[in-house]
C-alpha cells in the first residue's frame, strides 16, 4: 500500500537525520506533491508515524519530529525536574491553577473521601527542552498540608512537603493507560484535539503510610517511555518453581 512506503521512507529520512530531531517536517501539500500522493494517503502515513512515536503534530503548526522520550519509571517517584535532569534534559514547570474545591465523585473515591470534603486542586504544565509535555493535575488532603498554597508549588511538591511538612513519599500506587487530549489538556501542550496520549494516575502515601494525595498525568504519547525493573521474591520464585513442575 502507498501510505506505508511513504511512511517508511519518511521513518528512513528520520533514522538518517535527513530528518532532524524537533525539525518541521514540510507542509502537508509539499509531502503530498514529493510523494505524488494524494493528502489523504500521506495523512494516513503521518498517523501511523505518529501512533509509533516518531512524530508529533502542534495545532496550526505542522508536523515535527519528535526528541527522544523521558524513561519513567514507576518505582522512581522523585520530582520531575530532577528525573528530566538525570537523563540530560531542560525541564520547565508553569502553575496554571492552585485553589482549594469540593472533590469530585472520581477524586472523592481514589482518595476515600465525600463530595462534601475540600482538597487543593494544583495544575501543571511541563515542559522538556522548551516543548510542553504534561499537564499534571495534583488533588491534596488539606489536612496534612495546612496553608499549602501559601508556598511555592509551582515546581516541585515532593521539596514542599519534605522541607514544610516533614513528609515524604515512601509508596506509590499507579495506573497508566492510553487515551486522547482534548479540550484545555490539548491546548495546554499545543496539541490538536484528539490526539494520543498517555494517562498515567498515581496514589501518594507518606512515611506513616497515610493517603495523602493523587495525581492525574496526561502526557503526549511520544514524549513518554515507561521502563521498570521488577524483582521477583522468593516466594514468587518458589510458586513458579512449583507450577513448573506440575
Amino acid at each position: 500500500m502507498q501510505y506505508l512506503k511513504i511512511k517508511d521512507a519518511i521513518n528512513q529520512q528520520i533514522n538518517t537525520g535527513i530528518l532532524q530531531i524537533g525539525h518541521k517536517l514540510p507542509a502537508e501539500r509539499k509531502l503530498a506533491e514529493s510523494f505524488n500522493t494524494t493528502r489523504i494517503t500521506l495523512r494516513e502515513a503521518l498517523a501511523l508515524l505518529e501512533s509509533e512515536g516518531k512524530i508529533y503534530r502542534e495545532d496550526r503548526r505542522g508536523w515535527f519530529v519528535s526528541p527522544p522520550a523521558l524513561i519513567y519509571d514507576p518505582n522512581y517517584t522523585t520530582e520531575f525536574a530532577a528525573m528530566a535532569i538525570a537523563q540530560d534534559r531542560k525541564p520547565h514547570s508553569v502553575l496554571l491553577s492552585a485553589q482549594l474545591i469540593h472533590a469530585n465523585q472520581h477524586i472523592a473515591t481514589l482518595l476515600n473521601i465525600t463530595t462534601n470534603d475540600s482538597v487543593y486542586r494544583i495544575e501543571r504544565l511541563r515542559s522538556l527542552d522548551s516543548r510542553p509535555v504534561v499537564v499534571v493535575t495534583n488533588y491534596i488532603l488539606p489536612e496534612f498540608f495546612p496553608d499549602l498554597l501559601k508556598h511555592d508549588i509551582t515546581h516541585s511538591l515532593t521539596v514542599t512537603y519534605r522541607e514544610h511538612y516533614q513528609r515524604i513519599y515512601t509508596k506509590t500506587r499507579f495506573r497508566i493507560s492510553t487515551t486522547s487530549l482534548n479540550g484545555n489538556t490539548a491546548s495546554a501542550l499545543r496539541a490538536t484535539a484528539g490526539s494520543p496520549a498517555m494517562f498515567v494516575e498515581r496514589l501518594n502515601y507518606d512515611q506513616h503510610d497515610n493517603l495523602i494525595d493523587c495525581d492525574l498525568e496526561y502526557w503526549r504519547h511520544d514524549a513518554i517511555r515507561i521502563e521498570s525493573l521488577a524483582t521477583l521474591s522468593s516466594a514468587c520464585l518458589h510458586k513458579t518453581t512449583q507450577k513448573k513442575m506440575s
